[in-house]
This record gives structure tokens, C-alpha cells and sequence, in this order.
């Protein structure tokens, strides 16, 4: 069986990324970065979603030996001028504290009328091999930013979300419709078949 390494290890984003892609390629076995042997990261230091998606996938690919796949991911706010974007794991200072940044972002929104509080997810998927070819894929969901925190599925964000077409916050959706909508999973389901391929899934 082809193995492919899945550079996060955010264990929410794991699970996600895993429960798209299985049907996608079934023979392929995918591996976190907690299944491989440990590395130093690197620093996500680009200005957009896909330079940052292959910055973590090349290094993967070079500590590990192993084609790779990475993400990047934000939400990017209609009145925060797409803010935070890039910067939405950080986006109270602390890196990965959802708590604080679901705070930050209620209160940066709390005088913005709910006509005005349309946002996206976007994301980028990057696919890096040995060889040094690449791609990447892209996927968006678009929704809006509620007041109040609801529901306790997902992570990041998701509990203030809700997606286009729907009353249900991210975090409220059951995983399977949340796959079927989610930037994650355009991006994902985008890729799938370049990756099989280049496998021979």
C-alpha cells in the first residue's frame, strides 16, 4: 500500500482530512505527522495560503522521505478586510488558542450589523513528492459570522460560523454535511485524484 504523510498535527484537522479523503483513495494509507518520526516545522511565514501549504508539505516530503500533502486554512472576513486570513490560528497572539480568538473576532464584529458580517473560508492543499513536483488545490465555503458561540464539533472557528444556505454553525453540522460544504473538502476532493495517481491508488 502507497503512503502519503498528512503534515499537521492538529488532531481535529487529522480527523477531517482522513474521513475526506478515505473514500477518495482507499489503498492509499495516509499517515499523521504523529506516525512519522519527528521534525522541526516550519514556521508558517508566507503571505498566502498556498505558499504556506507547500512551505509545510516540502518539508515533509524532505524530513520523511514520503510524498506529502499540507494545508492552510483561514477564515477571511468581510469587514475585517479578509482578516484574519493567514494569521487566523494566531489571530489573538497565542498560536492555536481557539478560545481567545473566537473572543477576539466577537469583539473586532460586535458593532458590525448582521447584513455586513459575511465571510469565507478558504483553503489550499498542497501535493509535494520527492521530485520535486507540486500542486495545489483550492477550496472556499461561504457564510457568515454569527454573535455567539454554538455547537461543539469542529474546532477553530467553526462554532461562529454558518455556512451559506444553512441555519447550523460549522460546529453544529453533522461531520458528513460539514465535509460535503467545507473549503477543506473542495480543496481535498480537488486533489484527490492527482495524488491517487502519482500513488497508483
Amino acid at each position: 500500500m502507497s503512503r502519503v504523510v498528512l503534515a499537521t498535527h492538529n488532531a481535529g484537522k487529522l480527523a477531517e482530512l482522513r474521513r475526506i479523503l478515505a473514500p477518495l483513495m482507499p489503498d492509499i494509507e495516509v499517515l499523521g505527522l504523529d506516525d512519522v518520526q519527528g521534525y522541526d516545522e516550519p514556521a508558517e511565514t508566507e503571505p498566502t495560503f498556498e505558499g504556506n501549504a507547500l512551505l509545510k508539505a516540502r518539508a515533509a516530503v524532505a524530513a520523511t522521505g514520503l510524498p506529502a500533502l499540507a494545508d492552510d486554512s483561514g477564515l477571511c472576513v468581510d469587514a475585517l478586510n479578509l482578516m484574519p486570513g493567514v494569521l487566523s490560528a494566531r489571530w489573538a497572539g497565542v498560536a492555536k488558542d481557539d478560545a481567545a480568538n473566537n473572543a477576539l473576532l466577537l469583539a473586532q464584529l460586535a458593532d458590525v450589523p448582521d447584513g455586513r458580517r459575511g465571510a469565507e473560508f478558504r483553503c489550499s492543499v498542497a501535493f509535494c513528492q520527492s521530485d520535486g513536483s507540486s500542486v495545489v488545490r483550492r477550496g472556499v465555503m461561504r457564510g457568515r459570522v454569527i454573535r455567539e458561540l454554538r455547537g461543539t464539533g469542529g474546532f477553530g472557528y467553526d462554532p461562529l460560523f454558518v455556512p451559506d444556505g444553512h441555519q447550523e454553525t460549522s460546529a453544529e453540522l453533522a461531520p458528513a454535511v460539514k465535509d460535503g460544504l467545507s473549503h477543506r473538502g473542495h480543496s481535498l476532493r480537488a486533489i484527490a485524484p492527482r495524488v491517487a495517481s502519482a500513488l497508483g491508488g
